[in-house]
């Protein structure tokens, strides 16, 4: 009884048809049918849970191959735009891409352990893509890393990005003009290159990008194949093992 009940529960949400068809049953055979699973369920609860977890996880694995194939026809707006920062070891055997908004409080917490991984792993290509969504404060803080990467390179960059990630207070023109002379920029020369056309290119190309990958919300990995919504509790080692495993088989 229990296997028909879970085979007739999964057939009815999720399956293609099995022998079993309640359409060829008669109205007084699909009463007694019903009254019969439900009595079962209402004793055996496990059942309907075991039938739940397996839906769920048909679920997770559709949504990770349709992610691999988002990944597989976009491989070059992610993995090479041309526009967007490169850190970690350049050359390295794995890209790890992060869709990052500084006002993300998850990014915020997540960024020691994103740097000490590519750190104490020495073979990790990083890509950060600048993808502000939460609020004005976003696209500016973002503009504003943008326009320094443009205006003072790379290596400047990298410490915009990082004071932005570790900075708790407001972002406004006070605040991005005392960081740029921080860095000991040109503050006025970043501040008047935040909204040029230039940079706005970069946001709307990595906009359309995200929309295309169906990302909604930072931060947002892609690692190899593979695409994760968010830290995993486990941390991102298991899917850099992942990507490597992959490119050894060829």
């Amino acid at each position: 009884m229990k296997a028909l009940v879970t085979a007739a529960l999964i057939s009815a949400t999720a399956l293609p048809a099995l022998a079993f068809d309640p359409a060829n049953m008669t109205e007084a055979e699909k009463a007694a049918f019903g009254e019969a699973v439900r009595d079962y369920l209402m004793a055996n609860p496990d059942v309907l849970i075991e039938s739940i977890n397996v839906l769920e996880e048909r679920r997770l694995a559709d949504e990770a191959r349709n992610d691999e194939l988002l990944v597989e026809n976009n491989r070059t707006a992610i993995f090479d735009d041309g526009h967007s920062w490169v850190g970690g070891n350049p050359e390295g055997d794995v890209t790890l891409v992060e869709f990052v908004d500084y006002r993300c409080g998850v990014c915020k917490r997540v960024s020691p352990d994103v740097e000490k991984l590519i750190s104490a792993d020495g073979n990790i290509r990083w890509i950060v893509k600048e993808f502000p969504i939460l609020t004005q404060e976003s696209d500016m803080a973002a503009r504003f890393a943008v326009a320094v990467q443009q205006k003072a390179g790379p290596d400047a960059y990298k410490q915009a990005h990082d004071a932005l990630m570790e900075s708790r207070g407001p972002v406004n023109l006070e605040s991005l003009t005392k960081l740029a002379g921080d860095l000991e920029l040109d503050s006025q020369a970043v501040l008047n290159r935040m909204n040029t056309e230039e940079v706005s290119a970069v946001l709307r190309k990595n906009h359309q990008l995200a929309e295309q990958m169906r990302i909604m919300g930072t931060p947002t990995f892609i690692i190899g194949g593979e695409m994760l919504r968010g830290m995993p509790t486990e941390g991102l080692e298991g899917a850099i093992a992942r990507a490597r495993a992959a490119k050894a088989e060829g």
